[in-house]
């Protein structure tokens, strides 16, 4: 089961069990489709007995496995499955500009943890749950479905997920469209930081119908560089140098220029009916889910 296997590097057993209160949210209505944490979930014709999680004030009381209660005198939900259901894919960014951070975390950790945490929230809703991470081109993914006990595989998959490599997102965009047709929910977790334009390839997946959720993932020393004086900066990616002269001054525009591009992917996010986050690894990634992310209602 994945509790137990939970004992992990990306996240403990009492954040899964703060998680299976939670459930990932769309707003669009997707055709002949359905997700994991509607009221289909309760008994009935049709449907297929997948798992139990446990009861949290609020649920339903018909979903309660009542013959477990007298057993066990604790309360559990049932969770059956109706398909189709909608595609949860979570595009996640291992270029080499994540492997960067500040306080021994860095960008990729961060969100390596931050994307478990959503896998297992829409595994324990019965989510279909697609890991796809880039660079400049689609790498292998991972796919489950169908309850907590597929979670274990997942943080596997995670913790040997390698990072490297430039980013190109409006290449990966491109063949994201081409391998996964049909339209569904996608998270990009993300620094954005491409030396191309980020708004044209997001809003190419907006337009052909996906629904966007854009957590945008820096460091502080992203946002707000330490430095002072003469300095050769390198580009992590494209190995390009810059000589610049660096003061206070400097800084304060360089951190306006950055909060104005966070806010333009946000807006743009808005604009296609979509959800924005802007997190700094500096901020624990359960304070995260249930402060920025609940706030957006990227999950509720």
């Amino acid at each position: 089961m994945a509790a137990g296997r939970a004992a992990s590097p990306l996240i403990d057993r009492a954040f899964l069990e703060r998680l299976e209160r939670l459930t990932i949210r769309w707003a669009k209505s997707f055709p002949g489709l359905v997700g994991g944490h509607n009221p289909s979930r309760f008994s009935g014709p049709g449907q297929e007995f997948l798992d139990h999680r446990n009861f949290h004030q609020g649920d339903d009381l018909r979903a309660v496995n009542w013959r477990a209660y007298m057993r066990l005198e604790k309360m559990f939900l049932k969770m059956f499955q109706i398909e189709p259901r909608v595609p949860v894919r979570l595009l996640l960014d291992v270029s080499e500009s994540m492997t960067l951070g500040d306080k021994g975390m860095t960008k990729f950790d961060y969100a390596r943890r931050l994307t478990a945490a959503l896998a297992y929230v829409g595994l324990v809703r019965l989510d279909t749950i697609l890991i796809q991470p880039f660079t400049d081109r689609l790498l292998d993914p991972s796919t489950s479905g169908g309850g907590r006990h597929r979670f274990s595989p997942v943080v596997d998959y995670l913790t040997a997920l390698p990072a490297g490599g430039p980013t190109n997102l409006m290449k990966v965009c491109k063949s994201f469209i081409g391998e996964y047709p049909q339209r569904g929910l996608v998270i990009v977790v993300s620094d954005f930081l491409d030396d191309a334009d980020v708004e044209k390839p997001l809003q190419y997946l907006a337009d052909f119908g996906h629904e966007l959720s854009l957590i945008q993932v820096w460091s502080e020393e992203d946002r707000t560089p330490p430095w002072d004086g003469e300095l050769d900066l390198m580009d992590a990616e494209s190995g390009g140098h810059l000589q610049i002269s660096f003061d206070e001054e400097a800084r304060e525009r360089y951190t306006r220029s950055f909060d104005e591009y966070s806010d333009k992917l946000r807006l743009m996010a808005l604009r296609n009916s979509g959800r924005y986050v802007g997190l700094s690894t500096s901020m624990p990634v359960e304070d995260a889910i249930f402060g920025p992310m609940v706030r957006s209602r990227g999950v509720a």
